[in-house]
């Protein structure tokens, strides 16, 4: 029952998110809204949701619990908060690689990834130094009240990253939605409409995050497997295939941009609002597999942005040379496992 309730759960998450991209896409071009903060904004935050409800739930359902900040609930959260970057900056770089290659027949460019270098370059500077500070918050032991500092310069910081997107503007949107999945008819949907298929949605990944960490309690408990890493592998590596999904479409129609901002945006937003909830909301102690896939998140990032800075074509091997991290990472987590 355990597995079927984890697979339940993430049909729900996924469908939603479905649901909330093909509204928040509508929105965006309705409020007149450019490529730019659509796509590293709009749709980045989006398709993070369902990775991100996850640790939100998990961490509100034990405060309403009285669970205090300890806990599964809190590895639970810290492994989810912490698995979604990790696996942006290596499997799904990978997947970005992955899906080049396997169109470079009918690629304008054949397996090279062209990006806007400008807007690449801004999100992953954003996200090496606040994402390194909020790693190194739960390895160096720090009292409450820095932690609570740090989470609201992160937020401080996403909300001035969000404005520059916005204000920097870019094309108009194209290839938008042509019609909102849950209104019939040919009509355009009423405002009303959208923004409740919007809500919605959001309510429906909430409940699905809930089932989620239930199941993996469960699972943690009869597979004697920590909730951590469970959350840290398992719940990011489901929960990302909005992004992964997306962006194969997208290489696969030459808008590399697209595919590859669809990632980073997701990367600047997951390295601030999820982790600033983790500082607030659980002791963000981190153990060795979290900092462990933190680190190795960073040195992913890191040859990233000096391959942008260099202008070294990213071709689809380098791409999926990220993919060797993550590979890295599970072999450490399965011998850990095994000898623990």
């Amino acid at each position: 029952m355990t597995v079927l309730e984890l697979v339940i759960a993430l049909v729900a998450i996924l469908g939603a998110a479905v649901l909330f991209t093909n509204a928040i896409e509508i929105v965006g071009e309705r409020l007149n809204l450019g490529q730019g903060a659509v796509g590293s904004v709009l749709a980045a935050v989006g398709t993070a949701l369902p990775e991100t409800m996850i640790p939100v739930v998990a961490l509100i359902g034990a405060a309403l619990a009285g669970e205090g900040r300890g806990g599964s609930a809190g590895e639970i959260g810290i492994g989810a908060i912490l698995g979604a970057p990790f696996l942006l900056a290596t499997l799904a770089m990978f997947v970005v690689g992955a899906a080049a290659l396997g169109f470079r027949g009918r690629r304008r460019n054949g397996d090279e990834v062209i990006v806007d270098r400008t807007v690449a370059r801004r999100d992953i500077g954003f996200f090496l130094p606040f994402f390194a500070i909020a790693a190194a918050a739960g390895i160096v032991q720090l009292p409450i009240f820095v932690k609570v500092i740090i989470a609201i310069v992160l937020l401080i910081a996403y909300g001035v990253h969000v404005l520059q997107t916005i204000r920097a503007g870019g094309e108009s949107l194209s290839d938008t939605p042509d019609k909102l999945t849950l209104w019939p008819g040919g009509s355009p949907a009423p405002n009303w409409a959208v923004y409740g298929q919007v809500f919605g949605s959001l309510a429906v990944m909430a409940y699905g995050a809930h089932l989620f960490v239930g199941g993996v309690e469960h699972l943690s408990e009869s597979a004697g497997i920590p909730a951590s890493l469970i959350a840290l592998v398992l719940a990011p590596l489901a929960t990302e295939l909005p992004e992964k999904f997306n962006s194969v479409i997208w290489l696969r129609d030459d808008k590399d941009t697209l595919a590859f901002g669809n990632i980073t945006g997701a990367m600047v937003f997951q390295s601030t609002v999820p982790v600033s909830l983790g500082l607030l909301f659980t002791p963000w102690e981190l153990d060795f597999l979290t900092a462990f896939s933190a680190i190795l998140a960073l040195a992913s990032g890191t040859v990233l942005f000096t391959l942008l800075l260099r202008k070294t074509r990213l071709t689809s091997t380098v791409m999926m040379g990220a993919g060797s991290l993550y590979a890295v990472f599970v072999a450490v987590a399965i011998y850990q496992v095994v000898t623990r």
